[in-house]
């Protein structure tokens, strides 16, 4: 069977009411306080307006009833200005919250992705990018109702209730007991279903974004699905979650369709008491006409304001999960922090000392075991060594990515820990083996690291490590539009933009991971001349598997079992018999000669 897509705990649909998050959510309205103060009273007034009209029709009724018709003109022009005014208030209030609300949550928004930049490399091991993206996008915008209207709408129906009950008991306390009899089955209507139903159609949300997820995989993966005549397959999963969508589809609209019966149902058997009660109480001359109808409106209107607080519940308690979610991830620390007393690094010359550095993930799996070495101004260390054994973690380390479990890393004297973040990369490029494209220009992503370069300065970064001829010949030139991740260039052009935008930020520490693992060899041959000229006078650490990539560095460090095995250059290193080094080098060549 193909495989179906899991519900994640990312699609929790609700959970209990937690008063302190709730105010802090609230505190985001505090800005706006003033809108919100005018949007209640422009609420208040509105529904006023809409109480008052009924109130003049009955009035009007009545006069007509007795003849007096010297007041009809005079209340009919009332109801026009109550319609005016409340439609003037309610369209003001709209207006008011929407672009508080938005602004709030904006606010919201931006505080979290700020926190979220902030975050380490740690925190992003354990957590996808699918999962942030929801949190920045869904659970955000699913407080947009609390935001804009949820508040002050509670506020207002609460007003509104109590004005509503207090008039018709004024009017007639008996009727108004008698059409009220059918409350509690309303209340349990409107509320135990109501929820039953948002739970319904969330699960119907959930399905969508299954579906969505299952078509964007088979879209992104479509050259395997063809290399391995997965079609048929693919077909019967998309179906299965098609169906899937379809059940819970049903499931709701059935809910959904019997929700609104039911409130009908209950709300007609009031009416009907009413009715039959207040005829009763005309005949015997205790009601009038007027006062018959004034009850039955607002006896109509009273289930209205309820069926909106119920709204306002769930999407309070649905409001939660969201909640929940986000601040969890603006409560989570950066692992790594400037200390309180964090000093800016000031213009290094790039010596890098390891002092007895001890490093590791998990503490049953060290990385790292007291390693200590010393690397000059402007040489380049080359790192080399099987898979796992540390050689990324090693310029992670100097980059600060992670923070060092035992020792000490150290530029030019100063322990990185006690430096200023920001000071310390902004004197650092690092390239990775991969290399990310954003949409836009080749000339701004040239540009990332450093922008107030000129065009000539990104040209000639170009130049340095041969891009320019393959960007002079695309249709546009640097002006050239790149897709998201540089799909419309290849593996190896990617890698040689990002190696200019690395040059162009004139570092004087160099980071080069992997970097030319995607390049041809007769490019690989022209980065390495122009890596002569350029890298001359800048602290630099290359890792390559190829190793004639870096032959002419410095030293060569052969990372064996969390510590350095071997340090010379190539030919110190090669003369050892049965050296690692050695081995490495010699594996290499047998496998280009087999190859």
């Amino acid at each position: 069977m193909p495989r179906l897509l899991r519900q994640t705990d990312d699609e929790a649909l609700e959970r209990p009411f937690n008063k302190d998050q709730f105010v802090r959510l609230m505190r985001y309205m505090l800005p706006y306080k003033k809108n919100v103060a005018i949007a209640l009273a422009l609420m208040v007034v509105a529904a006023l307006c809409s109480l008052g009209q009924p109130m003049l029709l009955s009035n009007a009724i009545s006069d007509l009833q007795t003849g007096d018709a010297s007041r009809t003109t005079l209340l009919v022009v009332g109801m026009v200005a109550f319609a005016a005014v409340g439609a003037l208030c309610t369209r003001t209030r709209v207006w008011l919250m929407d672009q508080s609300g938005r602004k709030a949550l904006a606010r919201l928004r931006q505080d979290l992705f700020d926190h979220i930049q902030g975050m380490s490399f740690s925190f992003f091991d354990t957590r996808s990018a699918g999962k942030l993206l929801v949190r920045v996008i869904n659970d955000v915008n699913s407080l947009n109702d609390l935001f804009t209207n949820g508040i002050v709408n509670v506020l207002v129906d609460v007003f509104t209730l109590i004005v509503l009950l207090v008039v018709m008991l004024v009017v007639n306390w008996k009727l108004t007991l008698i059409g009220m009899c059918v409350m509690p089955f309303t209340i349990f209507v409107i509320f135990k279903v109501r929820r039953m139903m948002r739970k319904r159609w969330q699960v119907v949300r959930m399905k969508s974004s299954n579906l969505n997820g299952y078509l964007h995989e088979s879209l992104a993966g479509m050259r395997v699905t063809e290399d391995f005549a997965r079609e048929p397959e693919n077909y019967e999963a998309f179906s299965d979650v098609g169906n899937d969508i379809r059940k819970s589809w049903m499931h709701a609209i059935y809910l959904n369709n019997s929700f609104w019966p039911m409130l009908d149902m209950t709300g007609n058997i009031g009416t009907a008491l009413v009715y039959y009660f207040g005829v009763r109480l005309m005949g015997g001359g205790a009601l009038n006409l007027a006062g018959l109808l004034l009850i039955l409106w607002y006896l109509g209107r009273f289930w209205q304001p309820l069926n909106t607080l119920s709204n306002f519940y769930n999407s309070v308690l649905t409001a939660m999960a969201s909640m929940e979610r986000i601040f969890e991830i603006m409560d989570t620390p950066s692992a790594i922090q400037d200390k309180p007393d964090a000093y800016p690094l000031p213009p290094v010359k790039g010596k890098v000392e390891f002092d007895h550095v001890t490093f590791y993930y998990d503490p049953a799996k060290p990385v790292l075991k007291d390693v200590s070495f010393t690397v000059q101004p402007g040489q380049t260390i080359a790192l080399v060594g099987p898979t796992g054994a540390g050689k990324s973690t090693v310029v992670n380390l100097v980059s600060r990515f992670y923070d060092v479990v035992g020792g000490a890393v150290k530029i030019d004297g100063h322990d990185i820990r006690d430096i200023q973040l920001r000071t310390l990369r902004e004197q650092m490029s690092v390239m990775m083996q991969d290399s990310f494209i954003f949409s836009g220009t080749i000339m701004d992503n040239i540009r990332y690291g450093r922008l107030d370069a000129t065009d000539e300065e990104v040209i000639a970064a170009a130049k340095a490590v041969h891009a320019h001829d393959f960007i002079m010949e695309m249709e546009k030139g640097y002006q050239t539009e790149v897709n998201e991740r540089g799909s419309s260039l290849s593996v190896g052009q990617r890698q040689l933009v990002s190696f200019a935008r690395a040059l162009l930020n004139d570092p004087k520490i160099l980071i080069l991971d992997e970097a030319t693992s995607s390049i041809d060899t007769r490019t690989e041959l022209l980065i390495q001349e122009a890596l002569n000229v350029l890298l001359k006078g800048r602290t630099s650490f290359v890792i390559a598997h190829r190793l004639s990539t870096i032959r002419n560095a410095d030293c060569i460090m052969v990372i064996q079992g969390g510590h350095i095995a071997e340090a010379g250059t190539h030919d110190q290193l090669i003369d050892i018999p049965g050296g690692h080094y050695r081995g490495l080098c010699e594996a290499q060549y047998r496998f280009l000669l087999e190859d």
